[in-house]
């Protein structure tokens, strides 16, 4: 559901610690995270730093991304100490930077802003040409807010589990160094739904359903329905089709124990897991969610067209 911010629910918005004469104000301390390991965000990032310093906003540099700047005087913090000193996190880079953050971040529900730098960008939706525009109108309080879920992922036997992973994209079933295929069952809250030999299993969010689901062969979702899909990757049998099942169902991967060796998870593509011989997969909606803000006027069917290159209708192209 996207909203303006005006409508939302005033102590959802406003960050509890900052003094009564601002409140009114959104965004007084922001957090920035660049892209690691990429020079190329380092002019981006000092634009920002002296447009928000301009603003009055205190500015707090993620510590590697405070290493790019040469000279650099501003406070500068551990990625996950950030939330705790910033009303918004702005990331700069592309989709798999705001992935990472995202799941670092998610516990403390500091919204997230994204520049895109990348390629596609479905999450970064700001370009840096149109940077300053936008971020002065969001310091307005002008901006709308989205909220999406994300996965969590536990291994463990019948009676434990370990400590869950986050995805905001999808969890990944796969091999990790043969290309051999994986048999295994699949439960959707406790109901099997099928027993499937295929190179793995990808189970998505919405969010990512744009993502390596859709080169699965996977459906589009739109970002606000409560729903999961399931992605066979290269199924043996060709009837087995995708499925998209409730947001909240609770899905269980059992693994044949003559066909899981090398077998792991795999998390947005970034954090991975392997699974120890007789360990069960659950994976169900998290607690946690993301915060994203957008700048007034956005539109997923825009960028759906943009970024998978939907043509116009053709009737408005007629001479």
């Amino acid at each position: 559901m996207l909203t303006l911010a005006g409508a939302y629910n005033s102590s959802e918005l406003m960050a509890p610690h900052l003094p009564a004469d601002t409140m009114s104000i959104p965004f007084q301390k922001i957090g920035l995270i660049g892209k690691h390991g990429d020079p190329a965000v380092k002019e981006t990032i000092r634009t920002l730093c002296n447009f928000l310093s301009g603003h009055g906003r205190e500015v707090i540099l993620e510590e590697a991304t405070a290493r790019l700047l040469e000279g650099n005087l501003l406070q500068s913090l551990p990625e996950i100490d950030l939330p705790g000193h910033s009303d918004l996190v702005i990331v700069v880079g592309g989709d798999g930077t705001l992935l990472h953050a995202a799941r670092v971040l998610a516990k403390q529900h500091t919204p997230l802003l994204g520049i895109n730098l990348g390629r596609l960008g479905f999450l970064v939706d700001i370009s840096p040409n149109q940077m300053l525009p936008h971020l002065d109108m969001i310091l307005n309080g002008e901006y709308e807010q989205e909220v999406r879920f994300l996965l969590e992922v536990t291994m463990g036997d019948e009676s434990s589990a370990q400590e869950g992973m986050l995805a905001f994209n999808d969890v990944v079933l796969h091999k990790w160094n043969i290309a051999r295929m994986i048999e295994f069952e699949t439960y959707v809250d406790g109901q099997l739904v099928n027993d499937q030999r295929s190179d793995g299993l990808i189970v998505s969010t919405p969010t990512g359903s744009t993502a390596y689901a859709l080169s699965g062969g996977g459906p589009l979702l739109h970002p606000s329905l409560n729903a999961i899909v399931l992605v066979p990757i290269c199924p043996h049998t060709l009837s087995n089709r995708p499925i998209v099942v409730d947001g909240d169902s609770e899905i269980e991967i059992r693994l044949n124990k003559a066909l899981s060796e090398d077998v792991q998870i795999t998390c947005d593509g970034q954090a991975t897991l392997p699974i120890m011989q007789g360990e069960v997969v659950r994976i169900r909606k998290a607690e946690e969610q993301v915060r994203l803000i957008h700048p007034v006027g956005y539109d997923y069917y825009s960028i759906l067209r943009a970024k998978l290159g939907w043509g116009e209708n053709p009737k408005n192209n007629r001479c």
